[in-house]
């Protein structure tokens, strides 16, 4: 799925998921170029009232979470800054889908636990990930919103920097995530990178 690629990196070699700097860590022999789209990075995580929200949620049992997550049928709670409020402007028919799985399928629900757990274990992983970018030597994108309440825009700033061979584009008119609120404009952006 297009979004799910680039909800936070797109790589030559397409890895989707906010692990990218944990691969470029790992070397990322096969990564020709990277980009990273308003995500997690330094400290913040987990990220925003949302990232709080969802971690809090993680520590309940799979069945407790799966109740939990039945609210986000109604539109006005998946709007609020807790939920997806701060992280889309315009894709809340996207984020409705992506919550279907979860408040559907107990084995979703438990998966869902289990990631939740290892994610926010350990509160330093994108610190220690974020030394990693000053190795990877290849071209970065770092698209990153403006006005961006839940990503900082200071570290898509840092990122940038970070990164060797790092460019940064901000985005207007956009919350996190990116490809919802402006999928042509991040497009753009990316086939331009991808040619140069």
């Amino acid at each position: 799925m297009i979004l799910a690629v680039f909800r936070g990196f797109l790589m030559e070699w397409r890895t989707s998921g906010d692990t990218i700097e944990l691969v470029i860590c790992d070397g990322a022999a096969r990564a020709g170029r990277v980009v990273l789209a308003s995500c997690e990075a330094f400290d913040n995580l987990p990220p925003g009232l949302t990232g709080k929200t969802i971690a809090l949620t993680g520590k309940l049992p799979p069945g407790l979470f799966g109740l939990f997550m039945q609210q986000m049928r109604l539109r006005s709670l998946r709007r609020l800054p807790i939920a997806f409020g701060w992280l889309t402007k315009r894709g809340d028919a996207a984020t409705a889908r992506w919550m279907t799985p979860v408040m559907t399928q107990p084995e979703i629900r438990r998966d869902a636990v289990r990631v939740l757990r290892a994610a926010f274990a350990d509160k330093r992983l994108m610190l220690r990930a974020a030394e990693c970018l000053r190795g990877f030597t290849r071209p970065a994108l770092v698209v990153w919103a403006t006005r961006d309440r839940v990503m900082p825009p200071e570290h898509g700033r840092r990122l940038a920097e970070v990164l060797p061979h790092g460019w940064l584009v901000e985005v207007d008119d956009s919350y996190t995530l990116i490809p919802l609120d402006q999928p042509t404009r991040l497009a753009k952006l990316i086939r331009e990178f991808i040619r140069t």
